[in-house]
């Protein structure tokens, strides 16, 4: 099943539009878990892990979709260094959404700890060792790759809106087909 050429397909929005849900929501949980305490606060947690599993499954997904339907191409008027800017921050998109649920995933199982996975199954732990130490530092991995995430949300809104509002191309409408095509 070939993408169309003037807009992603209903797989591509849902996956997209799902894990940008998901990436907000973790964000919100994290926040929750830092203003609450006790059993509210590791709830928040214990749900931040599911979420971040489930973004990592979906991240997978949706790479195997895109290696068997390529991204449509930039419009030939985009310069080439915005080109390989796109390029470059899709793939650290699917670095960090691949990369930081497995780090998470490792700082539980070195601290020994479980996922339950949305209530309803204990997800594996990873065979790995080192205990709160190795943890803490897995943790301080993932506290700094979401930082990093955040800003490349941040570049990958603004690069959106600079198409839409300046450059007045349809790469947006790809995304978001509420907004009308361009002629």
């Amino acid at each position: 099943m070939a993408e169309p050429r003037n807009r992603y397909s209903t797989v591509s929005l849902v996956l997209h539009w799902l894990i940008a849900a998901l990436v907000v929501t973790q964000i919100l949980l994290i926040w929750g878990h830092e203003a609450t305490e006790g059993a509210t606060s590791r709830e928040f947690v214990n749900i931040h892990k599911s979420v971040g599993l489930s973004i990592l499954v979906l991240t997978l997904i949706r790479l195997g979709w895109r290696i068997a339907n390529p991204a449509i191409p930039l419009p030939d008027t985009t310069p080439r260094w915005q080109k390989l800017t796109a390029r470059g921050t899709h793939v650290l998109f699917y670095v960090f959404l691949i990369a930081m649920p497995l780090v998470g995933w490792a700082a539980s199982s070195a601290a020994g700890r479980d996922i339950l996975w949305f209530g309803l199954f204990e997800w594996p732990a990873l065979p790995i060792g080192g205990g709160r130490e190795t943890a803490g530092q897995l943790m301080d991995l993932h506290e700094l790759a979401a930082k990093l995430l955040i800003a490349l949300v941040v570049l990958h809104i603004l690069g959106a809106l600079k198409h839409h509002f300046i450059d007045r191309d349809n790469v947006l409408h790809r995304m978001i087909p509420l907004i009308p095509r361009r002629p």
